[in-house]
């Protein structure tokens, strides 16, 4: 075992092996130092080492994350993250037993996520005001999110230097710093057009002049942006789904599925590390195929 450190080295380093090692972003670092913090407040009230854990100190931290009334997915995602900065810790040799090994995770019923239909879209983006300065840029924010299944965070920072329209694809800078390529479909690259129409006219702040999307005022847009826009036509086409800029991404899936294509090129175009996270499709599918059999079969009648 390795000579001992203050506990702020422990996590500094952590940190540095995420960014470096891991090659995560800065968000998805943010959210795994959020879940570590947690784990050493609770250590502090309790006069415990972070180090010296063992199996039984965890599990009541893991009760404490319930008792604080925090949902079964979240806990999952924290207690994910603890189990993260323990393994590192014994990867550096900075502990000899990893204690999360046996630690559980609360069990989650299967959740699918909310989806669009193609008329949905068309919907929201017949509800854009095109008379607004803002309204074929949101058109094309639509029309890209469903499209080509970005993440929210992917189409912020998406520039135009990483767009191919002649091509027909674009190079997205996804999860972990990796890079994959996405086809464009023609009716996205015309809603493009019809923003760059209107984007050559405005005054762009320095800095900014190869970001796709921009405010008003000439700068990126944020994620919030984004989800209030989404939320808004959502509310004024009528549609009473729950549904969030992840949901056209959700719904590029569905789509891509209900239309026969493979599963590892979907993974692909979404950039999922591991065929697992894709699967969940297959689940939306087959709910869909369940509710056409009981609306239209005669036995069902």
């Amino acid at each position: 075992m390795k000579e001992k450190k203050t506990i702020a080295e422990y996590i500094g380093g952590y940190r540095r092996y995420l960014q470096l090692e891991r090659g995560f972003g800065t968000n998805t670092i943010d959210a795994y130092m959020r879940d570590v913090d947690k784990l050493v407040q609770y250590f502090a009230s309790e006069h415990l080492e972070p180090l010296e854990a063992k199996l039984d100190n965890l599990q009541q931290f893991a009760a404490n994350l319930h008792d604080m009334g925090i949902g079964p997915r979240s806990q999952s995602r924290i207690l994910s993250g603890v189990r993260s900065f323990y393994r590192y810790l014994l990867l550096d040799e900075y502990i000899d037993d990893d204690p999360t090994e046996l630690l559980e995770f609360p069990q989650l019923g299967e959740h699918l996520p909310e989806v669009l239909t193609t008329e949905e879209v068309d919907r929201l983006e017949e509800t854009v005001d095109l008379s607004k300065w803002e309204g074929h840029r949101n058109r094309a924010i639509i029309e890209v999110l469903f499209s080509c299944g970005l993440r929210v965070s992917e189409l912020v920072g998406l520039k135009l230097s990483n767009l191919f329209l002649d091509q027909q694809f674009m190079r997205i800078t996804g999860k972990g710093a990796k890079e994959r390529l996405v086809p464009i479909s023609p009716r996205a690259i015309k809603e493009l057009q019809l923003w760059f129409d209107d984007r050559c006219h405005m005054t762009i702040k320095r800095g900014e002049e190869d970001y796709v999307f921009l405010n008003r005022r000439g700068a990126h847009l944020t994620r919030t942006m984004i989800l209030i826009m989404v939320k808004r036509l959502a509310a004024e086409a009528g549609i009473e789904k729950t549904i969030s800029p992840h949901t056209l991404r959700h719904s590029f899936a569905t789509v891509l599925l209900e239309g026969g294509a493979d599963l590892r090129a979907i993974q692909a175009m979404l950039g999922h590390e591991r065929i697992g996270t894709t699967e969940i499709y297959t689940h939306i599918d087959t709910t869909t195929l369940r509710r056409e059999i009981l609306e239209h079969h005669p036995r069902n009648k």
